[in-house]
């Protein structure tokens, strides 16, 4: 149990870099989904400082600060049930599978940094 929430651990840290690096980059995918759940171009940089300091909390949880990484897998999973909620108030179903697996990472994030701190 403990090593398929590490590997998912790791999964969430890799997907969400990428995913910062989409925000800061201003990708295409990145303003036309925001524009689809509603969230102005002006709020990128502050969603991708957010997650950023979340993937560097679980970075730091990685490696040897459990607590840091823990509060950092709280706050995704707070910010992915945000994503998850923009999408279904907006009634944007098509791409909802993308934020449901980054909240389920960081759920699994979660488990593990609990299961360390435990």
């Amino acid at each position: 149990m403990e090593i398929g929430l590490l590997v998912a651990t790791f999964a969430c840290v890799a997907i969400n870099a990428f995913e910062v690096a989409a925000k800061v980059a201003r990708a295409q995918f990145v303003l036309q989904n925001s524009a689809e759940v509603g969230v102005g171009p002006r709020w990128i940089p502050y969603l991708a400082l957010l997650e950023g300091a979340g993937v560097a909390g679980l970075v730091a949880g990685l490696l040897g600060w459990p607590r840091l990484g823990l509060a950092a897998a709280i706050g995704l999973t707070l910010f992915f049930v945000g994503a998850v909620g923009a999408h279904v108030r907006a009634k944007v179903f098509h791409n909802i599978a993308f934020p449901a697996v980054f909240l389920a990472l960081t759920v699994a994030a979660t488990g593990y940094f609990t299961w360390s701190v435990a």
